[in-house]
């Protein structure tokens, strides 16, 4: 089997220059698992890599599609894989970099996302009910069918809600069944770390790391945007950072309100991120107040000798 290594954690805990080092040290280039980082023009408030750090190592999964566009798990499972196998043709190392843990596991899991079926006819029947009752009727009818996964989708995310309730109809099966299976991808030797820091100083990075990308240019890039159609009805600009700034250009709240709403969604998103990566067996903890850098690289290369 071929090594992968897996680099995640929180939003503002550092990966990016962890990963930089690790892949100049073993050869390596890094594959972004991050859900916003595959949008056109949406670079700050996403933290994708800039062109210094995409000339010291490879990136893939960068501006793959554009704000305007969907894009599915099952999207970014196919052309991932497609990367890492060709990173791998040249006798380089595939470094998973990034926070959105279903695109980990989408990899990682060997998640098929096909096997659930579909149903058109009751979809449509769904999507008609969520018109006429709201979003929020679909949602108590998937908690009462799965709790787990209406525990993990919010109600606003209707295509995901819906999908989850057409699983169901087709298969007698909970869609969470479908998405948690432990089957690891027999192509790879995986090995998952996650990145962690303590409470106080991850949050405190955090509101450092959104005062940076303001000051980088985070609210000019949200106007452009908008001006060129984009509003928080799409997928791409409900990514935090993006929304907010869309109502306080819509004169919804302040700036002033906008910029620490953005700090709290950031934090409470930090949060659900650990949880889900602690959930993995197989993933390891490398906290950065208790390990020196040297120290998680050390780690990290001893994996794959």
């Amino acid at each position: 089997m071929s090594d992968l290594i897996i680099i995640a954690g929180p939003t503002g805990v550092g990966k990016t220059e962890i990963s930089l080092q690790l892949a100049e040290r073993i050869h390596g280039e890094i594959v972004s698992c991050d859900s916003m980082q595959i949008y056109k023009g949406m670079d700050i408030g996403s933290a994708k890599a800039d062109l210094e750090e995409t000339r010291r190592v490879r990136h893939h999964m960068l501006d793959i599609v554009t704000p305007f566009d969907s894009f599915t798990v099952s999207n970014y499972k196919v052309l991932a894989e497609k990367a890492i196998d060709e990173i791998l043709s040249r006798g380089k190392v595939p470094i998973m970099v990034g926070g959105t843990g279903l695109y980990i596991d989408a990899v990682i899991k060997d998640l098929s996302f096909t096997e659930g079926g579909n149903d058109e006819a009751s979809r449509n029947q769904l999507m008609v009910l969520a018109e006429e009752k709201g979003k929020s009727h679909v949602h108590k009818m998937l908690q009462e069918v799965d709790p787990v996964s209406a525990e993990r989708i919010h109600p606003n995310n209707l295509k995901r809600v819906i999908r989850a309730l057409e699983v169901y109809k087709v298969t007698g099966k909970p869609f969470s069944s479908f998405k948690d299976s432990t089957r690891v991808n027999p192509k790879y030797d995986i090995h998952y770390f996650y990145l962690n820091k303590d409470r106080e100083s991850l949050y405190k990075g955090i509101d450092e790391r959104v005062e940076k990308m303001l000051s980088m240019g985070l609210l000019e890039e949200v106007k452009k945007l908008k001006a060129l159609g984009l509003t928080k009805d799409f997928v791409s600009m409900k990514g935090i950072g993006y929304k907010e700034f869309l109502s306080y250009l819509d004169e919804e709240m302040s700036l002033e309100e906008a910029v620490e709403l953005v700090k709290m969604r950031s934090r409470n998103y930090a949060k659900r991120q650990l949880t889900w990566f602690r959930n993995h067996d197989i993933a390891r903890e490398l906290n950065k107040d208790q390990l020196t850098d040297e120290e998680i690289l050390k780690i990290m290369e001893e994996c794959i000798k």
